[in-house]
């Protein structure tokens, strides 16, 4: 029995589009590598290295100004499948309903140094070879230390019936660290985390140091009540309520009157001022340390993308300027619509403008207050106004006449990301940064310190 030999990435989108009948299509292929270690209990549990494939045949079937849309996404490898998935998404475009963000497909052509023909990059074990001998070394201590460390290399394809032939390898790697002491149950927890390309940035030992000094700060415990409270949220936190934000600035949703971007009486809030630290909010796919791919590439529409902008360009957008609010997020079809400008959203997260300053800098100015760790299990309460609820999780600190003095119980929290921007008092130095809650769909960030005089703590919360 023979076996056929998978197509390499830029052949499986030629020959898709070589089977094509119908108006225009659109093919993005994936090849993902990917490597990953597990410890808990100073132990090495698991370790991998895996690669797979997915890829996505959008069918485009015109009738005058009309356009039908048909999507259908495969994993095989076998080239005798490739006309078949054609075909099911042509015959699902047929069937479908006009599109109402029709558009005509962007046009382009390879560029000599786009690597189009070149096979995908790869991952492996060794590219953890930098942070072994640190985890080892952690694992002599005292301390209990649980986590794991990930790392996926994604060779990306992208072409078109209309000439576009775009390619993009994008590395991302994390690595979370929680370290227990007295017990699993009822002991004192702490974590760091930290996002990276290739592992070769991470300090390990800073990282381990880190975990003992917050272990040792909940020596003391003490209990307080819900309130409001001076709080510093370190840059992971701050990262979480961001990135929060991003995802609602899409400009459709805001002229609709849907979303807490929508002025009061129609149109947008693009223009108004949040609070007088005058930060500024971007995205760049060229970031050091955080690029991702420049242009746009989307196997389904939404507000805020749409499968006709395929292979179109994708540069920085200010999302907040010194302090107002600048863009949001625009597919071309909705921006023809609104009379705006096509804005496509970023991949990545950064703020900058504060005065500069490390937490512990924050830390050292606090007559009394909260510093928190992380916040995970963060939810939508109110669409129309972003309020959002969560849980501190992993280290909630009590800071006196600037110090650290002893952990405190968890709390959940209700807050506005736009709220934040407006109360802050203080934004230190910008650092790169993983978040803790969204890490499984978005780890390149970088952000400061923020200080918020009356972060609401609505109720104390059990959780560990």
């Amino acid at each position: 029995m023979s076996v056929s030999t998978p197509l390499g990435g830029h052949d499986l989108v030629e020959r898709a589009l070589s089977y094509a009948t119908v108006s225009d299509t659109v093919v993005i292929v994936a090849d993902i590598s990917e490597a990953s270690l597990r410890w808990a209990g100073n132990s090495m549990t698991t370790n991998g290295v895996g690669d797979s494939r997915s890829w996505t045949v959008v069918s485009i079937v015109r009738d005058g100004a009309a356009a039908r849309v048909g999507t259908v996404s495969s994993t095989s490898m076998d080239p005798e499948d490739v006309a078949g998935v054609v075909t099911a998404a042509e015959d699902a475009a047929r069937a479908g309903q006009p599109a109402t963000d029709a558009m005509p497909l962007v046009e382009g052509a390879a560029t000599p140094d786009s690597g189009w023909g070149d096979v995908p990059l790869r991952t492996g074990i060794d590219v953890f070879d930098s942070v072994v001998p640190g985890l080892a070394r952690g694992f002599d201590g005292a301390d209990a230390l649980y986590g794991f460390a990930h790392h996926t290399v994604r060779t990306v394809w992208l072409g078109t019936s209309t000439g576009v032939r775009r390619r993009v390898v994008e590395p991302v790697g994390s690595l979370e660290i929680n370290a227990k002491r007295g017990g699993l149950s009822g002991g004192a927890s702490a974590w760091v985390g930290t996002g990276t390309r290739d592992f070769r940035d991470v300090d390990l030992d800073a990282s381990l140091a880190e975990l003992t000094r917050r272990l040792d700060w909940s020596a003391r415990t003490v209990d307080l009540p819900a309130g409001r409270y001076e709080t510093i949220l370190p840059p992971s936190a701050v990262a979480d309520l961001m990135i929060d934000l991003l995802w609602s600035m899409d400009g459709r949703g805001a002229q609709e009157g849907r979303t807490a971007l929508s002025a009061p009486g129609g149109g947008t809030r693009i223009g108004e001022v949040l609070g007088h630290l005058g930060l500024t909010l971007y995205s760049d796919p060229s970031e050091n340390g955080l690029e991702y791919a420049p242009f746009v590439v989307t196997g389904s529409s939404s507000d805020a993308v749409s499968v006709f902008d395929n292979g179109m360009d994708a540069g920085r957008t200010d999302w907040i300027r010194d302090g107002a609010i600048t863009s949001l997020a625009y597919p071309r079809s909705a921006a023809a619509e609104f009379g705006a400008t096509p804005t496509v959203p970023g991949d990545n997260l950064v703020m900058v403008g504060g005065a500069g300053g490390s937490v512990d800098d924050l830390v050292a100015r606090t007559e009394r207050g909260l510093l928190l760790t992380t916040l995970w299990y963060i939810r939508e309460v109110d669409p129309t106004t972003m309020l959002l609820t969560g849980l501190t999780r992993d280290g909630v600190y009590l800071v006196e006449d600037g110090r650290v003095t002893a952990a405190v119980n968890n709390f959940r929290f209700n807050e506005s990301p736009l709220d934040i921007l407006r109360r802050a008092t203080e934004a230190g130095t910008t650092v790169p940064t993983l978040p803790r809650e969204w890490s499984d769909w978005f780890t390149r960030a970088a952000m400061p310190p923020l200080r918020v005089p009356d972060f609401h703590m609505s109720s104390v919360s059990a959780a560990q």
